[in-house]
């Protein structure tokens, strides 16, 4: 019998009041009785909407059916068809926005807890299954993918199923790209990241760490003295904006990319590491994404009284997704909304001592559709802070374009590519994820890495 609840299963979690000291998963997971549950309120529908809403096309009635029936380990199987990080997925993907808002059961309802449910039958493989995964025979061509994040993953994983040689190039120590350096532990165990990427090491993967493509090898050298027949570029986009405001110089400024840099990839959380950062006790994160969520967050782990997050335009358009900021107004993270900073002050010894703000108003749509925010006259303010995290975006880093023959971009650094391909303007050289479309979301990026997988597959077949 279908459930016809109306609302999901609720996500078990830790105490709002607990889980802000500590850097541990905030969601605790499904229990077999509720991911049971769950599933039976899927209607299984012919026509699967939801399945048009994912990025890498998971069969999602198909696994969600397998759930219902006890058989978690196929629906595994089911999702690993489609996706190489299903565990990652499971956890950070904005299913709201995708399958899960095409889900039929969302129009009078709560939809399906598609995510949560990916998220239950992931980690019961992981700790379930034995079997190491079989290496394919070797198709005898070799490609270069240059990023470890999940748009190179990706693209690795589905191109040593198919038997390529594939060989991974991360610039810094540890694979994973943002899946280590930008989501933070709570949100995202590293464990989890490092199990995925050791599952596609067993596909014949191979990664090779500390590798700067553009400053050790070039993607030229690569094709042309170390028989890589195609490269995928996945590089993301690491080179964080700033807004160009008096006092972004002083010391506590930093931008959320070197933040979360600190606190995840180098644990400057816990206390016998020794990555320097400020322990702040007022913190002023501008920006509404969720990288200004995780990175308001952790600034309250790490012990700060009181942390603001500073967004120019109202909640509505608040771009995190609704779960975090959910999960950070329950933290004790403060909202300052309509307010935009136009200076940060200096207080002793050349550090932070305020941010002085105007309230803002929206008025007109812009470009993107979204009001534009004006500031009102004489509404200028302060906030006592003494460190400020810049959250307002980041771009590609020229470093690529600047050291390969004959690749475009457009002027704001993203490399240009035929979208149905992932093709360049260079033969054999295909792009994908953020260092295409600037920063995105992992299934989006991760959807990039299929694309150009299928294409350099055909790429390399019809040679």
């Amino acid at each position: 019998m279908p459930n016809m609840s109306m609302v999901k299963n609720e996500m078990p979690s830790q105490d709002p009041n607990v889980r802000n000291k500590n850097f541990l998963e905030v969601a605790l997971g499904y229990t077999e009785e509720q991911a049971l549950d769950e599933a039976a309120r899927c209607l299984n529908c012919k026509t699967r909407n939801c399945v048009s809403g994912c990025p890498v096309q998971i069969q999602i009635p198909d696994f969600i059916k397998e759930v219902a029936a006890g058989n978690f380990e196929e629906a595994y199987q089911i999702i690993s068809r489609s996706s190489s990080l299903p565990a990652v997925c499971g956890r950070v993907c904005p299913q709201e926005s995708q399958c899960e808002g095409k889900c039929v059961r969302g129009i009078k309802g709560e939809p399906v807890a598609i995510g949560r449910l990916e998220r239950f039958v992931a980690d019961y493989h992981n700790a379930h299954s034995t079997e190491a995964a079989v290496k394919p025979e070797s198709n005898g061509h070799k490609v270069a993918v240059i990023g470890s994040g999940p748009s190179g993953l990706t693209c690795a994983g589905d191109l040593a199923k198919k038997g390529y040689e594939v060989t991974v190039f991360e610039a810094l120590h540890l694979a994973g790209g943002v899946l280590v350096y930008g989501i933070p532990e709570f949100r995202l165990p590293k464990a989890i990241v490092q199990k995925e990427i050791d599952g596609l090491k067993e596909l014949g993967v191979k990664i090779e760490t500390n590798m700067v493509i553009g400053k050790v090898l070039s993607i030229d050298e690569l094709m042309e003295e170390y028989g890589f027949e195609a490269v995928f570029i996945g590089s993301g986009a690491g080179l964080p904006r700033f807004m160009n405001i008096p006092g972004e110089n002083l010391k506590g400024v930093y931008s959320a990319n070197e933040f979360l840099t600190r606190v995840n990839l180098m644990k400057a959380y816990k206390d016998d590491n020794t990555t320097p950062i400020q322990h702040a006790k007022k913190v002023a994160v501008v920006g509404g994404g969720n990288v200004a969520m995780d990175a308001a967050r952790c600034a309250k782990r790490l012990g700060a009284e009181e942390v603001y997050i500073v967004y120019r335009r109202s909640e509505e358009e608040l771009p995190a997704r609704k779960e975090e900021v959910e999960h950070a107004k329950e933290e004790g993270i403060i909202f300052k909304l309509l307010t935009n900073p136009v200076e940060v002050l200096e207080g002793e010894n050349g550090f932070v001592g305020a941010v002085k703000c105007q309230e803002m108003e929206l008025g007109e749509p812009d470009a993107s559709g979204r009001r534009r925010p004006v500031a009102k006259e004489g509404s200028e303010f302060e906030i006592p802070v003494d460190c400020v995290i810049m959250s307002i975006g980041t771009s590609p880093n020229p470093l690529i374009k600047s050291t390969t023959k004959g690749l475009e971009t457009q002027k704001w650094g993203g490399i240009i590519v035929q979208e149905d391909t992932g093709l360049t303007s260079r033969e054999g050289v295909y792009a994908g994820g953020d260092a295409v479309t600037g920063a995105a979301t992992v299934i989006l990026a991760m959807g990039a890495g299929k694309t150009a997988a299928k294409s350099i597959d055909e790429y390399l077949s019809s040679k």
